[in-house]
């Protein structure tokens, strides 16, 4: 899967979990960044990302995530690998 399709995907989750369809993922995006991004919010996007792309996060892969930027990487690399 191409790093834009990753990104539109990933897009159609934040709009759905966070409730903002005006949301517009950038690299360096992170929680301080979005509205009611919360420890509750971030497992449901995490659970819905699972699911979205069929896969699943190791905890220590989750630990390293600091931005949107880190998210797509992992996704792009369990997708590939």
């Amino acid at each position: 899967m191409e790093k834009n399709e990753i990104i539109e995907k990933l897009t159609l989750v934040f709009h759905e979990v966070f409730g903002d369809n005006n949301i517009v993922l950038r690299n360096d995006m992170s929680a301080a960044d979005i509205e009611n991004w919360d420890s509750l919010t971030h497992m449901l996007m995490i659970t819905k990302v699972e699911e979205v792309f069929g896969i699943r996060f190791k905890l220590k892969e989750l630990n390293k995530l600091k931005n949107v930027g880190d998210l797509c990487n992992t996704i792009e690399g369990k997708l590939q690998g």
